[in-house]
């Protein structure tokens, strides 16, 4: 899964570890660091417990709001911290009455971002893009600090976990103007294999990847415009674009895909964030590919927009904080569709890359290239 660090107003976004286990997010303190100031303190949450709970890690200083977090399968939180030029990297852990802190050392570098939690918990992986190729760094469990363990052409963002064992990692990598998804084999030293090419000319964005069922969300302007698409990893169909994803005067955003589906990927529930236009309310969406509808439902107060784990079972968790609870979790059981009355083969012209309904407004996409076309299809989970 992965989890979207956008401000709310009483901290970040919560990251959610790829197990679900812990979180973590910066989170203002109360009456600290002087009348009128804005100090900042690391949380832990603790989600796999009978009842959910916060610890705080404050530091000997108020962190300043332009640090990352990131939880760790064993408990502890690393902090990415911009200081003389130099990204600085520690482990937090609680310790009594106070924080315990492991420096793990420093890359030196414009911009490093955090990736989302790997699978397994006990590493973490950072970006360092540049001007015409971008690094990969295992900032977190290797054996003498941040270590360079791949160079990958043209400059990337994004990241999704293709894989349960923490191999394959997929980026948006932007080279001669044009932005694809391709897949970083980390280890066969970060050999790149394409994943999405819709058509040559579009934008071709992965958001969101189920490694049990296979399930891709993406987001591509080969319809003519920003839309969202789903499609599945080494099937022969190509990406498909649901008209029902499409919110008028509101931006659509997935954050979250129900697991545990192996070979089902058309019954996969899928949660998606559902920003209002000119900065107003955020509220929650579900939707499955086979049920071709998209439930929209209401966010419990102080909703962290944009976090939140499916079960197996197919129950929503929805982490929340306000003024009256620190630290809490809504379970949402989404309406059902009937997938049995649905029909799960989409029509020419769905397959093309349009929408029956949206034929009349959507320019035409010409045989868009299908997934399995990637030489990665073959390789996923190969020596």
């Amino acid at each position: 899964m992965t989890a979207l660090a956008i401000e709310t107003a009483e901290g970040t976004g919560l990251t959610i570890a790829a197990d679900g286990s812990y979180a973590a997010r910066l989170a203002r303190r109360d009456g600290a660091g002087g009348a009128g100031a804005e100090a900042w303190c690391p949380e832990r949450w603790t989600l796999d417990g009978p009842e959910p709970y916060v610890v705080q890690l404050p530091g000997a200083q108020p962190e300043d709001p332009g640090a990352d977090v990131l939880p760790l399968a064993d408990g502890r939180v690393l902090i990415r911290r911009f200081m003389e030029g130099r990204h600085a990297l520690s482990l937090l852990y609680p310790t009594g009455p106070g924080t315990g802190e492991l420096p793990l050392g420093a890359v030196e570098c414009a911009d490093l971002t955090l990736l989302p939690p790997a699978p397994g918990g006990e590493l973490a992986y950072a970006l360092a893009a540049g001007e015409d190729s971008t690094a990969i760094w295992l900032v977190a469990g290797g054996a003498f600090g941040p270590e360079h363990v791949a160079q990958v052409e043209g400059r990337c963002s994004g990241g999704v976990w293709l894989d349960r064992e923490g191999r394959m990692l997929a980026l948006d990598r932007e080279l001669d103007g044009v932005t694809k998804a391709v897949a970083v084999d980390l280890e066969r030293g970060g050999e790149v294999s394409p994943l999405l090419q819709i058509t040559e000319d579009s934008n071709d964005r992965l958001l969101l990847a189920e490694p049990d069922s296979g399930l891709l969300l993406v987001r591509s302007d080969a319809p003519g415009e920003d839309r969202l698409g789903w499609g599945v990893l080494g099937s022969a169909r190509p990406v498909r674009f649901p008209e029902c994803l499409r919110v008028e005067d509101a931006a659509v955003t997935p954050f979250a895909v129900q697991p545990g589906q192996v070979l089902m990927p058309e019954s996969c529930a899928v949660a998606l964030r559902i920003d209002g236009a000119a900065g107003g309310a955020s509220w929650v969406g579900v939707w499955r590919p086979a049920g071709r509808r998209l439930h929209q439902l209401a966010a419990p107060v102080g909703w962290l927009a944009g976090a939140g784990l499916w079960t197996r079972e197919g129950i929503l968790r929805l982490p929340y904080a306000h003024a009256e609870v620190d630290c809490g979790v809504v379970a949402v059981e989404p309406p059902e569709d009937d997938l049995n009355a649905m029909v799960t083969e989409p029509s020419h012209t769905e397959a093309a890359g349009e929408e029956p309904s949206a034929a009349s407004e959507t320019p035409a996409v010409c045989k868009p290239v299908p997934l399995q076309q990637a030489p990665l299809m073959g390789r996923l989970g190969a020596d």
